[in-house]
């Protein structure tokens, strides 16, 4: 297992400054996402992300939240594999397009207009919590990695992913990584409740089509929190 010093820019997702397969988190923003999601007929994939597949596939399902769900593919990837899901975004476009693509595929998710910190889960709530590029801006409180921990149940399983980014593209885009919460943030919050399985670079599989396919490397965190 290696241990990743932060990534250059740990964040969000892709090349616009927006996450990969998505994606949004901590409220804030409703309108801008809106738009972005707006001005393309599909922004990502609509396959599930592949450090999810890798991570989760096999895990016993439980109860699943998807932090930033974006058009959908990951929760409804999830749901398929017999995984109760509750989905998140703060874009109303967005989960739109993901409550079809869960109806096309056959597969029930509950879906929520929210925020992460606003969503104000119940502590322990899920099995799984998959946060896939999120973007959550980091606060001197650290409310989104705190809320990300909080939601994870006794013997759950907390997945952060995120794209290394070059510095230098980032800010050509006006987009500072250092704003938004990075696996190695979450990380830094990990206490002897906690086993990390994994926390390390690794080469990005990339989904065929959708936004984000410039980025080459990912950090994957996996940790279980202890019964």
């Amino acid at each position: 297992m290696t241990h990743p010093s932060r990534p250059a820019g740990p964040h969000d997702h892709h090349h616009d400054p927006q996450p990969e397969g998505h994606r949004t988190g901590l409220g804030g923003g409703d309108g801008s996402w809106d738009e972005r999601y707006g001005a393309a007929e599909q922004v990502w994939s609509g396959r599930p992300n592949g450090a999810l597949v890798t991570e989760v596939a096999a895990l016993a399902p439980g109860r699943a939240l998807d932090v930033g769900c974006g058009e959908g593919a990951d929760a409804a990837w999830l749901a398929g594999r017999g995984w109760d899901v509750t989905a998140l975004d703060v874009s109303r476009v967005a989960l739109e397009r993901a409550s079809r693509h869960a109806r096309e595929a056959g597969v029930e998710v509950r879906w929520l207009h929210s925020g992460l910190v606003e969503a104000a889960l119940p502590e322990g709530s899920f099995d799984l919590v998959s946060a896939q590029y999120p973007a959550l801006p980091r606060t001197e409180a650290q409310e989104a990695e705190r809320a990300l921990l909080c939601a994870v149940a006794p013997g759950g399983t907390l997945l952060v992913v995120h794209h290394v980014h070059d510095p230098g593209v980032a800010h050509e885009h006006d987009f500072d990584p250092e704003d938004f919460v990075a696996p190695a943030d979450v990380a830094a919050l990990l206490d002897d409740g906690w086993v990390v399985v994994v926390d390390e670079v690794r080469p990005r599989v990339v989904p065929v089509g959708g936004a984000g396919a410039n980025h080459v490397d990912d950090v994957v965190l996996r940790a279980r929190r202890l019964p």
